[in-house]
């Protein structure tokens, strides 16, 4: 059977910053090739890119990932015109999310203690674990909430949700309701719903851990800030403080399973676009947010506001390929002839080991793009078409869209 795998492999050079803390607060690092690199978890650049949604898709193409659902679903609730207020609202809110996901939704017991000692109201009922929901999701549950307190077949009142969805039929539509009509952003990373497998969704996008194409050891810059309201008599700091930091040329990989997105995605097409279309868009938007996103962590103490020197994306009829191994061993400064640097030679490792492997593998590629900045990257420019990124975007969406088909 013949795949659509989509590849995008991005060199990107990024000074001193620190995307990405452990628990000590120094950039995260992997040993790899025997010495060790600079790294930013799949995790940091999925958020990223998730964000970089924001700017590219309508809203009503996306989803939130929370505990505070109650809250979001109570909102939409009250704007049905339901009467009620706001407590009976979330506690109208909570039995419907419970009926869609099987997720217990309650008060957070150290909230509602601290509002006990205070005199206050019970706070807002949160999900024990952080739900992904689509904004259509929710308009439907909410319709479906709306439905059982003052619709037909409905109870009254807040209590009478819980009793509307003690019908078997009831529970099947919350459950559809939270299991339909998916946004781009679960599609594409999935969703893991621990009390109901069955909602579950298979991500349909790989994002590796980013690593640094060479040998990198964390920095520590030693700072100190000034108290403008100091006196003469007050010498010295008013602070004084450590940040870790690193530099890296970064390689990164993400994969994309076009079939899986457009099984993900299937449900909720319009009827007045054509069929690849949801498809298209979401591809096209990934491949930009991927690309141009970059994880925020400290970006206000450093401000590593880096574009990448260099893209590939490649379409494949079979299994996604990592470049990765091309870094196996690791660049050393000054390659390709220059003085310093890395990016010249992780592009002259990088070019001379992709047709390597692709012909020992019989990797075919259907059709393949570089965007490049720069002579340094100029040993890139035989993998594929030469493009900007807004024709990268667009070229990708046209070639994906042509490889489903009109009746897709």
């Amino acid at each position: 059977m013949t795949r659509t795998i989509l590849d995008v492999h991005v060199l990107q050079t990024v000074p001193p910053s620190n995307l990405n803390r452990d628990d000590t607060g120094a950039p995260k690092s992997a040993v790899y090739g025997g010495v060790r690199r600079a790294r930013v978890s799949s995790q940091a650049w999925k958020r990223a890119t998730r964000q970089a949604f924001d700017g590219l898709l309508d809203p009503a193409e996306l989803g939130v990932r929370t505990k505070k659902a109650a809250e979001l679903l109570a909102a939409r609730i009250i704007a049905r015109g339901v009467e009620l207020k706001e407590p009976e609202a979330w506690q109208a809110a909570a039995e419907t999310i419970t009926a869609a996901t099987g997720a217990k939704v309650e008060p957070p017991k150290r909230k509602k203690d601290s509002a006990a000692r205070n005199g206050d109201e019970d706070p807002a009922p949160e999900s024990a674990y952080l739900l992904f929901l689509s904004d259509r999701q929710l308009d439907a549950l909410a319709d479906l909430a709306a439905e059982a307190l003052n619709g037909p077949g409905g109870q009254g009142g807040p209590g009478g949700v819980k009793e509307f969805f003690k019908a078997k039929e009831n529970r099947a539509r919350a459950r559809e309701a939270a299991n339909t009509r998916h946004s781009v952003d679960i599609a594409l990373f999935g969703r893991m719903v621990a009390d109901a497998s069955d909602i579950n969704v298979d991500a349909a996008a790989q994002v590796a851990h980013a690593i640094s194409v060479h040998a990198v050891e964390n920095e520590s810059d030693y700072f100190t800030a000034v108290d403008d309201q100091r006196g003469d008599d007050e010498p010295g700091a008013g602070m004084i403080g450590i940040v870790d930091f690193n530099s890296a040329t970064l390689y990164r990989y993400a994969a994309v399973d076009v079939d899986g997105l457009k099984k993900n995605l299937g449900d909720g097409m319009r009827p007045d676009e054509p069929a690849t279309e949801p498809v298209r868009r979401a591809v096209q938007a990934f491949v930009e947010a991927f690309v141009t996103s970059i994880p925020s962590g400290k970006m206000n103490t450093f401000a590593n506001q880096t574009l990448p020197d260099a893209v590939i994306v490649k379409l494949r009829s079979a299994r996604p390929i990592s470049f990765a191994g091309a870094f196996e061993e690791a660049v050393l400064p000054g390659g390709g002839g220059l003085t310093g640097g890395h990016v010249a030679a992780a592009c002259a490792q990088l070019a001379a080991y992709v047709p390597e492997v692709e012909r020992a593998f019989g990797a075919v590629t259907e059709e393949s793009w570089v965007l490049r900045v720069g002579e340094r990257t100029a040993p890139l420019s035989d993998l594929g078409t030469d493009v900007g990124l807004r024709e990268l975007v667009e070229a990708v969406g046209t070639a994906v869209a042509g490889r489903l088909g009109p009746d897709a």
